[in-house]
């Protein structure tokens, strides 16, 4: 009887832990993530009408500030990209060089608010290729050919990360050149989204196009 007394202490004990346990479950830690821009394989139209959606959303918020991503008609540059109406703050641009038939690297670059920072972005982009660009293999050719011309100042911005209240995000909305402007909610945190812009190319369906030539 007396062997028996340390057994079951040891069972009371452990159901009292795993009573505590289950009045008092640990609590899992909180990960938020978002992300902005099409999803792979969806419909054009339907991401456009998403967007749509969430700058309505938006609204709702006149006074909130929103992160958003601008997606345009066709690669820009940054002088297009300064012109952009609404008066935003750009946080990010996306480079990504047009070569037929050939997939090319997608390219952030975050600015600060000064004009200077945007103007010198395409360098900052080139340089980070360059470092891509040793070897005889067909990526680093595609990273070299693509550094090459962003040095030279082409029209390689296919979005851009912005900072606006609704207005000033409906306004860049109207500008011609935009295709699509995809908001967050107010209370997203800079750092933990991802941004996949629209592309040029992509007209009926989010899909990698073909990837086959020479750079």
């Amino acid at each position: 009887m007396r062997r028996a007394l340390p057994w079951a202490a040891v069972a009371v004990l452990v159901l009292a832990v795993l009573l505590v346990g289950w009045l008092s479950p640990v609590r899992p830690a909180s990960v938020r993530s978002d992300g902005v821009g099409p999803d792979s394989g969806e419909l054009v139209a339907d991401y456009l009408a998403r967007a749509d959606a969430s700058l309505a959303d938006a609204a709702r918020e006149p006074d909130a500030p929103h992160w958003g991503l601008i997606s345009f008609e066709r690669e820009v540059d940054t002088a297009a990209v300064a012109a952009l109406p609404g008066q935003l703050r750009i946080a990010q641009v996306l480079f990504r060089v047009p070569i037929d038939r050939v997939q090319t690297p997608l390219v952030p670059v975050a600015v600060s608010a000064h004009p200077e920072a945007l103007r010198k972005a395409p360098l900052v982009a080139a340089g980070r290729l360059r470092l891509q660009s040793s070897g005889p293999d067909r990526a680093a050719r595609i990273a070299a050919v693509s550094a090459d011309r962003l040095a030279a100042g082409c029209a390689c911005i296919v979005g851009v990360a912005v900072r606006g209240t609704a207005a000033q995000l409906r306004a860049a909305a109207e500008d011609p050149a935009v295709r699509a402007v995809e908001v967050l909610p107010s209370d997203a945190v800079a750092g933990r989204f991802s941004l996949i812009p629209l592309l040029p190319e992509h007209v009926e369906t989010v899909v990698p196009g073909p990837d086959d030539a020479e750079p």
